[in-house]
């Protein structure tokens, strides 16, 4: 009867965390403590499955950055913070005021705002369920003998480090490997930490990540939301392309796109067609072969308004269609070559703003109804093929190997547009910023070009249709772009006292 309880424990619904309790939430409510199941799991890895999945679940559920807040779902809310602070994605009305702070760059310089706190909370509550999976399943150093053991060893170690990444790109300006920049907790928390320096954060972010991938290797998952060996080897691309290791990148994005058995999106599935009313679908769908993690998401989950679709999308009931609909910077639309099949994922629609153009062709509730999706059934991307091969550009590019870097551009834009030839007059740092470009328009709305910012340590310019700071230049170091540790966590950490 024990089993039957904790699994209940397990599977309860998601308790929400008022912004005025402490942050150091040591065992989140929705997860078996490691001190409860930890003596069974031995015996039976699998009793860890529940807690394996509670960790997936917080990555859409609402309220899990510790909020009330209409902007607080998860993974796919700090997609946007971030593709704001890029400002490859403008906020195009200010009527409710949901992102108002972000897209005026007032939150990363105000730690009292909620907002820091927010991402600051969901990225620890990864990090410490995730601990009590490690530590249940024997601890850091432990080899599980089962299959079911190793699988979610290696994937508690892969979203450990998942969080680490993140916190590491929000709450630091760049990479620096003496600059200390967080608490590094790896076991379940019984005392509050100081900051440690960048170089240990990534350490750690590197060997859970290389565990991960070992102990997944030919291990297979139940659904796309799980991690497995090729996502946690993308992750652990991201991580090296973060420090600047780029020999590692192109080693590693190499065997992904070798092995993992994906595939590019086709010109027809990446953008609707509205003259035929046809095409589409691969950036709402987890049913096609480029995502490699996701979240299949129906509407028996509950998800509404507090979404990600109820942020961005016209089609949904959503702040989009009511008056702050988020559109692509101008610059980077216009940047978008006439031929490329991608342009036409941007529409101006009537209504919403002449400069605004507009993703209905590329993001959409299937009815194509304005406002009509009520509960979600659209689901959401983490992570797809494209991104390899644009981190493979990229290291090929940054480590000299032309040839490897135009090929993999050749790959992806052949599904994108008629004629890639230009790409072979491209050298040097020509060639680095078109690599850094199409990662822009290819991912444009889905969380990655912040990284891609900081990793090219690029200056965006906003364009003429940001409502605040519009043409302004700003430096990917800029402390604009990068959150503050949140007044809440230097009230109740004794070990931080400043940023």
């Amino acid at each position: 009867m024990k089993f039957k309880y904790y699994l209940g424990l397990a599977a309860a619904a998601l308790t929400m965390v008022g912004c005025s309790e402490e942050f150091l939430d040591t065992e989140p409510t929705e997860f078996v403590s490691s001190s409860q199941i930890a003596e069974y799991s031995e015996a039976n890895p699998g009793l860890q499955a529940a807690n394996v999945s509670g960790i997936y679940a917080t990555m859409y559920e609402t309220g899990t950055g510790g909020t009330t807040g209409h902007d607080d779902y998860g993974q796919k809310g700090y997609d946007l913070y971030s593709d704001m602070l890029s400002s490859d994605v403008v906020l195009a009305g200010l009527t409710y005021g949901w992102y108002s702070d972000i897209s005026r760059m007032q939150v990363t310089q105000d730690y009292t705002i909620q907002d820091n706190y927010q991402v600051w909370r969901y990225y620890y509550r990864i990090v410490f369920a995730a601990n009590n999976v490690i530590d249940g399943l024997g601890g850091n150093d432990a080899m599980p003998e089962s299959d079911a053991g190793k699988l979610y060893l290696g994937q508690a170690k892969a979203m450990r480090a998942y969080a680490y990444f993140y916190l590491s790109q929000f709450f630091a300006e760049e990479y620096d490997p003496a600059q200390p920049i967080l608490p590094i907790y790896t076991e379940p928390v019984t005392e509050a930490k100081g900051l440690s320096p960048t170089s240990e954060v990534f350490d750690l972010m590197i060997s859970d990540l290389n565990q991960a991938i070992e102990l997944l290797d030919g291990s297979s998952v139940a659904a796309l939301q799980e991690v497995d060996k090729a996502v946690a080897q993308g992750l652990l691309a991201y991580v090296y392309g973060a420090m600047g290791e780029y020999e590692e990148v192109q080693t590693i994005t190499e065997d992904v796109i070798n092995t993992s058995g994906h595939s590019i999106l086709s010109a027809e599935e990446v953008v609707y067609d509205m003259e035929t009313g046809t095409g589409g679908g691969g950036l709402n769908t987890v049913n096609n072969n480029s995502w490699m993690w996701g979240v299949d998401l129906t509407s028996d989950q509950g998800l509404n308004l507090i979404s990600w679709w109820g942020q961005f999308d016209i089609f949904t009931y959503s702040y989009a269609y009511v008056g702050d609909p988020k559109s692509i910077d101008l610059g980077l639309y216009n940047a978008i070559p006439d031929n490329d099949v991608r342009k036409n994922q941007f529409q101006v629609v009537d209504g919403f703003g002449e400069n605004h153009p507009l993703p209905i062709n590329k993001f959409y509730a299937t009815g194509r109804t304005l406002g009509g999706q009520r509960y979600i059934d659209t689901d959401y991307v983490y992570m797809r093929i494209e991104e390899m091969y644009l981190l493979h550009a990229e290291a090929a590019a940054k480590n000299g190997d032309e040839e490897s870097a135009k090929n993999a551009l050749t790959t992806l834009l052949s599904e994108r547009m008629d004629d890639t030839s230009y790409l072979d007059g491209l050298s040097g740092q020509a060639l680095e910023d078109e690599v850094y470009l199409q990662t822009r328009i290819e991912l444009w709305g889905e969380g990655k070009s912040y990284l891609a910012m900081k990793r090219n340590k690029a200056t965006i310019t906003r364009a003429s249709n940001h409502l605040t700071d519009a043409g302004a230049e700003i430096p990917y170091n800029d402390d604009r772009l990068t959150f503050e540790i949140p007044l809440s966590e230097i009230q109740n950490n004794p070990n931080i006292n400043e940023q």
